[in-house]
């Protein structure tokens, strides 16, 4: 599983609280064992990139930590992430390497072995679009993850800008002749917003979901205009 990493990720972590406390109580580094977090500890958790249908078996979707599937055959890509609980967080990906995988890039952000916990396969690109842009509730219960789920904000953002189109009716995509590595001015790269609900081991409730709608009102352009400059011009206003 760890052979197929080769991506280069750099994670902004934008600070949702005031008071942290002082050290990370989280021994568990790998995206495939389980852990029982508190507030502020690193939470390690994976994203696999693939084909759609890599992600299941005999119909049904498996977590990538499972060896029925045969993610390792299929050109797949990993990254993995170590944020910290209830700490709003901006986690972005190379996707220089996607235009390996044939028929679609689709992601998977996964974590733990008994509960295996993972998300619906989400499109990142295709032929003719790269979706850069999305954010991702991890929701915990008693310190425990349960779930990811990927949270949509329609296409208004995108709707009069000509190197954007609106897939589905939710997702804002780049038209991939504008990215970079098709000679575009676009940086194509991927951005993950991520933000937490539900409890912690202390039953301490995780508030960072409230603050997404705080966070935004203001362009993270202008937030973080001096980290990520390449990235961040794209998203000027969209947050």
């Amino acid at each position: 599983m760890m052979a197929m990493v080769k991506q280069i990720v750099t994670v902004v972590v934008i600070v949702a609280a005031v008071v942290a406390e002082a050290g990370d109580t989280n021994g568990v580094f790998s995206p495939c064992s389980d852990a029982k977090v508190k507030r502020f500890d690193g939470f390690t958790f994976g994203v696999a990139f693939s084909q759609k249908d890599s992600f299941f078996f005999n119909k049904t979707q498996l977590s990538p930590c499972d060896r029925r599937l045969s993610l390792g055959s299929t050109n797949s890509q990993l990254a993995v992430f170590r944020p910290k609980v209830d700490e709003i967080s901006l986690l972005t990906v190379n996707s220089t390497n996607f235009n390996s995988i044939s028929n679609g890039v689709y992601m998977v952000a996964f974590a733990g072995r008994k509960y295996a916990a993972r998300s619906t396969p989400v499109l990142v690109a295709d032929s003719q679009h790269t979706i850069t842009s999305f954010t991702m509730v991890l929701e915990f219960k008693k310190g425990t993850l349960q779930s990811f789920y990927w949270k949509k904000f329609g296409c208004s953002k995108c709707s009069k800008k000509s190197a954007f189109v609106c897939l589905n009716g939710q997702d804002c995509a780049v038209k991939s002749s504008n990215c970079k590595n098709q000679g575009g001015s676009i940086d194509c790269n991927i951005s993950i917003q991520l933000i937490f609900s539900g409890t912690d081991k202390k039953l301490t409730p995780l508030n960072s979901w409230y603050e997404l709608k705080n966070l935004r009102q203001y362009s993270l352009f202008g937030l973080y205009s001096n980290i990520r400059d390449a990235i961040m011009n794209q998203y000027n206003d969209f947050f």
